[in-house]
């Protein structure tokens, strides 16, 4: 009798003998499970490159690529590392199941395979894997895609290093007065679209939205992910920023609520980047003067009356890609000497 499909999987069979195939085929799909079949390592692999499964079992005796062989292939592979694999094999001896272990494999079991057992390590594998699937997911939704990649393929650790990039500092403009005027519900439906619209402008163009504070935003462009353009990604990500608001107003006018307004500010050198906290809290961030030019830019939109304002190294990084006004050296709060600012002009 064949299980119930709640909760199925996709299993992939990898075995150069038919009957085998079959027969581990059929223990898959009596227990509720979808199963596909490989009859070599090289075909394992284009099939595991081309859809997702959740599950492979693996010969170790195979023509044109072995069971070792694969598992040193997927544990090169960013994308499949993570893939539980169960090795069904003949080979005897602890050196074989040592092997497999130290390759990735979740487990080793012998041919003939018990049926039971094969039972309960599909099950408590699968099981396993949509555990650490959910993980992932919630790790996404608090983190950006690079941040993930680079914990990845990095690993975690407390500290930074020197990296060279822009950083974006954005908010919204006469915010009290705006949460003053209406519901608490009003305002975090606001907060949620803005962020929803200014998120997609940013990682559209590179970016790493590293920190939500209240009304505003920072952003990174160049780390953890180096960028060679970083500071064109950042002034065309500050101008889709601007057109997304507008857009957003006209809904806002056509339902009779007030426009919103945004600053935004960015610049660009070298900074510290890397991730800070404690080993059971933490974020990823940069640090330093250029960190804090960027704020500063940001607040002083008001004052200019601008919409973006940048430094004069992210407008060297920029070439001609944009029309920009100079408004001469300004003399910034926390700065002992006057910075020259250029805006954006829209």
């Amino acid at each position: 009798m064949v299980e119930s499909n709640r909760g199925a999987a996709r299993v992939l069979v990898v075995d150069d003998n038919k009957v085998n195939r079959l027969l581990l085929s059929r223990s898959v799909e009596l227990q509720g499970h979808h199963p596909a079949t490989a009859e070599n390592g090289r075909l394992a692999l284009e099939m595991l490159r081309a859809e997702p499964f959740d599950l492979v079992l693996l010969d170790i005796e195979m023509p044109e690529m072995d069971g070792f062989a694969v598992l040193e292939a997927l544990r090169a592979d960013a994308q499949l590392r993570d893939l539980p694999v169960l090795v069904t094999s003949s080979l005897e001896g602890m050196d074989s199941a040592v092997r497999s272990i130290t390759l990735g494999a979740v487990d080793y079991l012998n041919k003939p395979v018990n049926p039971v057992l094969l039972k309960a390590r599909i099950a408590a594998t699968i099981e396993k894997k949509r555990l650490r699937d959910e993980l992932k997911a919630m790790v996404r939704r608090f983190a950006t895609s690079q941040v993930v990649q680079d914990v990845q393929e990095s690993g975690f650790a407390l500290g930074g290093k020197s990296v060279v990039a822009s950083v974006m500092f954005a908010d919204i403009r006469g915010f009290t007065p705006l949460v003053e005027s209406q519901s608490p519900e009003e305002t975090i439906d606001l907060l949620n679209t803005w962020y929803t619209l200014m998120f997609d402008a940013i990682q559209g163009h590179d970016g790493v939205v590293n920190q939500m504070i209240g009304d505003g935003l920072m952003a990174i462009f160049g780390a953890p992910v180096p960028l060679d353009d970083h500071a064109t990604c950042a002034v065309r990500a500050a101008i889709e920023m601007i057109d997304l608001v507008e857009m957003f107003n006209a809904e806002r006018e056509s339902a009779g609520k007030p426009p919103i307004r945004i600053g935004v500010g960015i610049a660009s050198g070298t900074m510290v980047a890397g991730y800070t906290g404690t080993s059971k809290r933490a974020t990823y961030t940069c640090v330093g003067d250029t960190v804090n030019l960027a704020a500063r830019l940001e607040s002083h939109t008001k004052e200019a009356g601008r919409a973006i304002l940048i430094d004069a190294a992210t407008r060297e990084g920029i070439g001609n890609a944009f029309v920009l006004e100079s408004l001469g050296g300004v003399q910034l709060k926390g700065k002992a000497s006057a910075v020259e600012v250029y805006a954006v002009t829209l």
